[in-house]
C-alpha cells in the first residue's frame, strides 16, 4: 500500500530549507505553496513564498493588496510559535535587471538595459521566466533571512520546463552562436553573417518580427556589452541546480485526479529520479470522496430512472442522478490514482479534498494546509 505523504514532518524538519511545488498548469500549485508556507510559519518557521502565478487572488488571500518582486510580510497570521511569513511574486524582467546591475559596471549595465534585444529577451524569451525563477531562488537562499523557502514553479506548457529551461537559456547565452556573434561584434560583422548559415536564422527571424530590422545589430551590441557576464549565467544556474539536488530541498509534485495532470506528474517523478533530486511525494488536489453513503452509482441511477418514469418526486430523482454522477466521478478518480501509485509505489501521496469554493483568505489556506498535513 502506498504510504501517506507526511508534509507536517517535512515542514517541521529544520534541515528542510527549500520546498518546490511543481506540476502542470491549473492543478493548484500556487494554492498548495501558499498553504504550506502559512502552515510552516504558524508552526514556528521563518518562511518566504515565491510565486510565479500572475493571478491576484493569492495576494488577496494573504491580506495583501499586491505581490511584487520584493518579499512582503503577511501580517494576520498566528505568530505565537515565533514564525513569520513573507510572500512575493516573480517579476522576471526586474530580476534580470538586478542580475545585470549586480554583475556589470554602471556604464555597461546602462548599455545592456537600454538595448532593444535585451528588453525583448528579459521580457518574453522562451525559458527566461524559469531561468529567473532559479536566479531569484538563489538570491533568496544567499540572503539567509528565511529558514524555509517555498517555491511555486512557473505555469509552463510542461512541468519539465522548470528543470530544462534554465539550462537552455544558459546554453544560449553562453553557447557557440553567441560566441560567433561576439566575434562578429569584435571583427566588424564578418562572423555575424555566419550565424545565419549556422541555423540561427529561426531565432533571429522570430525576434525580427518583434523588434524589426534592427534586431541583429541590437543582438551584436547586446552581446558585446554582456561579454563579461556570460560565464556567470551558467555558473549561477549550475549552482542553483546543485542546490535543488541538496538534501535540504524537498520537491512536492502537485496534480489533480485527471489523466493529463497525473501523466505530467508521472513524467516529473521519473525526471526527478534521473536528476537525483529529493522527492517528498505527490499532492493530489481536488479529490471527490464517497462519503455521501453506500448507495452505488448503478442503484442510484436505476432509482432515478424509476422515479422519472412515474413522474413522482422529481427532486428525489434529481438528487439520485447527482449522487450517481458523484460516485462515478469518485470511481474514475480512484482508478487514475491507482494507476499512478501502481507505477510509482514508493512515492507517498496525500489527497486534498475538493473545496466548495475558491480559496480567498487565510482561513481557506489554513483549511488546505490542514488537509495537506493532517
Amino acid at each position: 500500500m502506498t504510504a501517506r505523504l507526511d508534509l507536517d514532518a517535512v515542514l517541521a524538519d529544520p534541515a528542510t530549507r527549500i520546498v518546490v511545488c511543481c506540476g502542470s498548469g491549473g492543478v493548484g500549485k500556487t494554492t498548495t505553496a501558499a498553504a504550506l508556507g502559512l502552515r510552516a510559519a504558524e508552526r514556528g518557521r521563518q518562511v518566504v513564498v515565491l510565486t510565479i502565478d500572475p493571478a491576484r487572488r493569492l495576494a488577496q488571500s494573504m491580506g495583501l493588496t499586491a505581490l511584487d518582486n520584493t518579499p512582503r510580510p503577511v501580517k494576520d497570521i498566528d505568530h505565537s510559535a515565533g514564525g513569520g511569513l513573507h510572500a512575493m511574486m516573480l517579476d522576471m524582467k526586474r530580476t534580470f535587471d538586478e542580475v545585470v546591475l549586480a554583475h556589470a559596471c554602471p556604464e555597461r549595465a546602462a548599455a545592456i538595459l537600454d538595448n532593444p534585444f535585451y528588453q525583448s529577451l528579459s521580457s518574453s524569451f522562451s525559458g527566461t521566466q524559469e531561468y529567473m525563477a532559479m536566479e531569484k531562488l538563489g538570491q533568496l537562499r544567499a540572503e539567509d533571512r528565511w529558514d524555509l523557502i517555498v517555491v511555486d514553479t512557473p505555469p509552463s506548457r510542461s512541468a519539465l520546463d522548470f528543470l530544462d529551461a534554465p539550462k537552455r537559456l544558459g546554453s544560449f547565452l553562453d553557447g557557440r552562436f553567441i560566441r560567433v556573434l561576439m566575434g562578429g561584434a569584435r571583427s566588424g560583422g564578418r562572423a555575424y553573417l555566419k550565424v545565419l548559415g549556422a541555423g540561427f536564422g529561426a531565432v533571429t527571424g522570430a525576434l525580427t518580427k518583434v523588434l524589426g530590422a534592427q534586431v541583429l545589430k541590437d543582438m551584436q551590441t547586446f552581446v558585446a556589452a554582456l561579454d563579461t557576464m556570460f560565464g556567470g549565467f551558467r555558473e549561477r544556474a549550475d549552482t542553483t541546480y546543485r542546490l535543488l539536488q541538496a538534501p535540504g530541498t524537498a520537491f512536492v509534485v502537485v496534480a489533480a485526479p485527471e489523466r493529463d495532470a497525473l501523466r505530467e506528474a508521472s513524467y516529473f517523478v521519473e525526471r526527478l529520479g534521473e536528476e537525483e533530486m529529493p522527492l517528498a511525494g505527490l499532492v493530489l488536489n481536488r479529490v471527490h470522496d464517497s462519503s455521501a453513503g453506500s448507495l452505488s452509482a448503478e442503484r442510484a441511477a436505476a432509482g432515478a430512472e424509476t422515479l422519472e418514469e412515474t413522474g413522482a418526486h422529481p427532486v428525489a430523482a434529481a438528487l439520485l442522478r447527482l449522487h450517481a454522477d458523484r460516485m462515478r466521478l469518485h470511481a474514475r478518480e480512484q482508478h487514475l490514482r491507482g494507476r499512478f501509485t501502481a507505477a510509482h509505489p514508493r512515492v507517498p501521496v496525500v489527497d486534498v479534498p475538493a473545496q466548495p469554493a475558491d480559496v480567498h483568505d487565510l482561513d481557506g489556506l489554513r483549511a488546505i494546509g490542514a488537509a495537506l498535513g493532517a
